[in-house]
């Protein structure tokens, strides 16, 4: 074979080979086209779907959140209504134990109570007899010329008192105001000089529990003015009334002014206090 016809045979069967190499990459190319489109479009649809359900979430929780923020504000002005509600109540409520405290200091205005006396002391009679007559006895002719009228006389029983063995506080209910206000005035100035047989004892006024607190507050700062020489006194309910060393009066009416009051004076050291 001539060597110009060779040459073109061997041309013919590279491009046949190309061509052949050609036809089977495109096909390769093809197919792999194909399976990388299959598994982007398989990717997306999961993705797709993922996205749409954490949409759906997101709007889920969207929705719960603005109901949330409803009930939240629902709430926030049920409560302001309920505040509102509970603080008128708890001013009533103030008004009504302060009346309901009025109303028991008014029912023991005619009472006092006697700390001292031993017990079974009036067995043998009537207690409105007995302690009429030791009233006499106590205070002397001279402050009551006549046994005083009583509406009712009984022993207290406060289970502090029978715990201690100490003898219970007798109160006393006279039928007349002015005669308790006697005997009450007679007993602030026989302050620790009263006894009955020997025995000491003490007269107060008759005060509800919660006066009683009240005026207890001022036990402390009373016991300093005393002993700065002053003459303290606690106007009802529990306002404290000071005599200043002029013969003057000034008023204390807490606890916290009557402190300020006594440490002033403690600090000046001057007998007479500035009101």
């Amino acid at each position: 074979m001539p060597p110009k016809a060779k040459k073109d045979e061997q041309d013919r069967e590279e491009a046949a080979n190309v061509t052949a190499f050609t036809a089977v990459l495109t096909a390769k190319l093809a197919e792999t086209k194909s399976e990388l489109l299959a598994e982007i479009k398989d990717t997306y649809a999961r993705y797709e779907a993922k996205l749409t359900g954490l949409q759906n979430s997101v709007e889920d929780h969207d929705q719960r959140i603005t109901s949330l923020e409803q009930f939240a504000n629902s709430t926030s002005d049920e409560l302001t209504d309920v505040r509102t509600e509970l603080a008128a109540v708890a001013s009533e409520n103030a008004k009504l134990k302060a009346r309901l405290i009025d109303l028991s200091g008014r029912t023991r205005r005619n009472n006092i109570r006697i700390v001292g006396l031993p017990e079974q002391i009036e067995n043998q009679t009537r207690p409105t007899e007995f302690f009429s007559q030791l009233q006499c006895d106590v205070l002397g002719a001279d402050i009551l010329s006549s046994p005083p009228k009583l509406d009712r006389a009984h022993r207290a029983q406060p289970a502090r008192l029978a715990s201690t063995g100490r003898p219970r506080h007798v109160v006393i209910c006279f039928h007349h105001f002015q005669t308790r206000e006697l005997v009450v005035r007679a007993s602030r100035q026989l302050r620790g000089g009263l006894k009955y047989k020997d025995t000491p004892i003490h007269i107060f006024e008759d005060y509800a529990p919660e006066v009683l607190e009240q005026r207890a507050q001022y036990r402390d700062v009373m016991k300093r003015l005393f002993e700065l020489g002053y003459k303290p006194a606690l106007r009802y309910p529990a306002k404290l009334s000071v005599v200043l060393h002029d013969g003057s009066r000034k008023l204390l009416p807490t606890v916290k002014e009557a402190a300020d009051f006594a440490s002033r004076h403690r600090r000046r050291d001057d007998p007479e206090v500035n009101p």
